[in-house]
């Protein structure tokens, strides 16, 4: 069994594209900026995200149907500079909810929220997980 992909069930899929796509710089596989799906990867990553239209779901699982009240997921990414890549996020008119800054030890981080609500943090790893 492998993990093929994580999916966010999206409202408003124009905006979620270009969030994922221009603010956090991530590629998009097919280019489908109208949906009803795409795959967004990192630069270098074999992971992927992927947005899928809410409605389209809904017609699947009936209980899909309404928007979600509170946070569902969290999307973490990992980058090796995490101010310039903050930095970028700003540029580009991303919002920061929340850092850079130190969670523990090992790591820093900074969060903000994509334009369905969904909470994405950005993490530098300070010391590879086998250290420390």
């Amino acid at each position: 069994m492998e993990l093929a992909q994580v999916r966010l069930l999206v409202g408003d899929f124009v905006a979620s594209y270009r969030f994922y796509a221009d603010v956090l710089g991530l590629k998009p596989q097919w280019g489908a900026q109208y949906g009803p799906y795409e795959k967004f990867s990192p630069p270098g990553g074999t992971a992927g995200i992927a947005l899928q239209d809410r409605a389209m779901m809904a017609k699947v699982l009936d209980e899909l149907a309404e928007r979600p009240a509170g946070y569902r997921s969290l999307v973490v990414l990992r980058v090796d500079d995490l101010d310039a890549y903050c930095a970028g996020i700003v540029a580009r008119g991303g919002v920061l909810a929340h850092g850079p800054a130190l969670m523990g030890e090992r790591i820093r981080v900074a969060h903000l929220k994509d334009p369905e609500g969904n909470l994405v943090e950005v993490q530098e790893w300070l010391l590879p997980r086998d250290q420390g």
